[in-house]
C-alpha cells in the first residue's frame, strides 16, 4: 500500500500544525495553483518525493538541467536553481515514485493571456506527446500508469460550465490510451459542495482540492 498526499489550489492551514506528520505520505503530488512557498514548505516537512504539474495561476516553470557546476537553462546558459525547491515538475513526463508510475499534464484550457494555458487543439498535441512518453517508458520498464496527474479535469467529467473552467477534451483519449487507475485534478473549486468521484472508462476521476489522502 502506498500513501499518496495530493494538494491543489487552496492552502490547507492544518498542515502548519501536526497534520502532515500524522499523514506520513509515501509520495506527495501537486495538481497546481499553489504558491511555490507552500509547496516548498510541504516538501521540507515530509520525507517523501514530491511531484507536481503547474496550474494556470502558476508562473512558467523553466526547463532547467543540473550540470556539474550549476543549473543550466534549455539553451545551456547558467540560470537560477528552478523553483519550487524540493519538487519536480512532471508536466508531459512519466515518473516512478514510491512504486507508482505517474504521468503529468499541467495547465488549463486557454481563456486569457498567460502561462500554462492551451487551446483544445494544443492539448490534443500535448496529450499525444504524453502517450508517446508513457509508451517509451513502458518499453524500457514494462508497466502501466497508476496515476494521471492533471490541473484541469476532462471535458464533461467534473469541469465547470464557464469558459475558465472548461475541461480538456484530449484527456478522454489520454485516459483511454493509458488506462490509469486514477486521474487526479484540481482547478474546479468545490466552495463547500461535495465533489463526487466520476469515471472515465476504467479510470476514477477525482477532484483533490484542497487535499486528499489516497491509499493506492
Amino acid at each position: 500500500m502506498v500513501r499518496v498526499l495530493v494538494v491543489a489550489d487552496e492552502v490547507e492551514q492544518s498542515f502548519y500544525g501536526r497534520r502532515l506528520e500524522r499523514i506520513r505520505p509515501d509520495v506527495v503530488l501537486g495538481a497546481g495553483d499553489l504558491s511555490w512557498g507552500y509547496l516548498e514548505f510541504i516538501a521540507s516537512s515530509v520525507d517523501a518525493p514530491f511531484l507536481f504539474v503547474p496550474g494556470n495561476h502558476d508562473p512558467q516553470v523553466p526547463a532547467a538541467q543540473r550540470s556539474w557546476r550549476d543549473w543550466l537553462s534549455s539553451d545551456g546558459r547558467p540560470t537560477a536553481d528552478p523553483r519550487p525547491h524540493g519538487a519536480r515538475n512532471v508536466d508531459l513526463d512519466v515518473v516512478e515514485a514510491a512504486g507508482l508510475r505517474i504521468a503529468g499534464l499541467g495547465g488549463c484550457v486557454r481563456y486569457r493571456p498567460g502561462p500554462n494555458q492551451y487551446s483544445q487543439r494544443e492539448y490534443a498535441a500535448r496529450g499525444r506527446r504524453l502517450v508517446r512518453r508513457a509508451r517509451q517508458v513502458a518499453r524500457k520498464a514494462p508497466g502501466g500508469i497508476d496515476i494521471l496527474l492533471t490541473h484541469a479535469p476532462p471535458k464533461g467529467c467534473g469541469d465547470g460550465d464557464d469558459r475558465p473552467h472548461e475541461g480538456i477534451e484530449a484527456l478522454h483519449d489520454v485516459a483511454g490510451a493509458l488506462s490509469p487507475r486514477l486521474l487526479l485534478h484540481g482547478h474546479i473549486h468545490p466552495y463547500g459542495q461535495a465533489m463526487p468521484d466520476r469515471t472515465l472508462g476504467t479510470t476514477t476521476v477525482r477532484n483533490v482540492i484542497p487535499y486528499r489522502v489516497i491509499d493506492v
